[in-house]
């Protein structure tokens, strides 16, 4: 979408505390590359070309890796942790400078796709002020549901607060989200901490956005796709998520794999038609490049 501006939002400053461990958890790799790492890439794959990355007190690595990877991102602190919404309007200057697109992206969700992020700012060109990616997990419980009327998307109702009709939706919140840079600063000025936590919800502002007569739009991403990292099962989990994914276009794409399973793929390993292995490390990181690949299953 050349003919439109954007902006994304990567929120990256949770200490990641059941990580257990020194390294900011957005740092933690997968197939070789730091978790944010991934979603700056498929955010520039989807035409992003601007970006404002929320870290924490601390967060140095963080960054540093974000300078390094998008040089012309914007660094900001979240000094206070009061919620989501706060979380993005700590990048105000960078939602003042105006932007036709911005996407809110979490830096702990490294299976996103550009396709998927692609289709959210296609969406806001359509019209909607506001997109959010939605999901369907196998168990719905402890997610915020999506409240939907003829193609209109009403609220995002945590468990807590849903009626047993609405615990009943399996159409859940994924928590990226897609606004129309000419209205984000108005709803999430809106905001308000009236709410058990005393915190200022990015979700709340859909509800909002509805009440002044504004489109609100939901669209469903694959499970997998949205899975997000607070642990380290977690971790391990996103990286088979990967490595299948890798696997299974390598296959297509000409590559033998005599055990899918045994072979472990770096996020910038580069492969030819008619390569054989029996098994590739992700400790060296381009196995194998005879002719550079150009259908990789990610954008990097």
């Amino acid at each position: 979408m050349p003919d439109r501006s954007s902006l994304a939002i990567v929120l990256a400053a949770g200490e990641g505390t059941r990580m257990r461990s020194a390294l900011p958890k957005v740092m933690h790799p997968v197939a070789g590359l730091p978790m944010i790492g991934h979603v700056l890439k498929a955010a520039t794959g989807a035409g992003i070309d601007r970006f404002a990355v929320v870290v924490g007190s601390g967060a140095g690595a963080v960054r540093d890796f974000a300078a390094k990877t998008a040089p012309s991102a914007v660094i900001v602190e979240q000094v206070e942790r009061l919620g989501t919404a706060h979380a993005v309007l700590a990048a105000r200057e960078a939602l003042e400078n105006a932007a036709d697109d911005v996407l809110v992206l979490y830096g702990d969700t490294p299976l996103v796709t550009a396709e998927t992020l692609a289709w959210m700012r296609a969406e806001l060109a359509k019209g909607a002020s506001v997109v959010v990616l939605g999901f369907r997990p196998d168990v719905p419980t402890g997610y915020g549901r999506l409240i939907e009327r003829d193609g209109q998307l009403l609220a995002i109702r945590e468990e807590h607060d849903a009626s047993d009709e609405e615990r009943a939706i399996g159409f859940c919140n994924a928590g990226l989200m897609g606004f129309r840079g000419e209205t984000i600063l108005a709803l999430l000025d809106a905001v308000d901490d009236s709410n058990a936590k005393g915190e200022f919800y990015l979700t709340d502002a859909v509800e909002i956005a509805n009440k002044r007569g504004l489109s609100v739009v939901a669209i469903e991403a694959d499970a997998a796709e949205v899975v997000g990292v607070n642990n380290r099962a977690e971790l391990a989990a996103v990286e088979r998520i990967w490595q299948n994914r890798a696997r299974q276009a390598a296959l297509l794409a000409g590559v033998t794999m005599i055990a899918p399973e045994t072979v472990f793929l770096a996020h910038d390993t580069q492969l030819s038609r008619d390569v054989r292995s029996s098994r590739m490390s992700s400790s060296a990181p381009a196995s194998v490049v005879t002719r550079a690949w150009s259908s990789m299953p990610f954008r990097i």
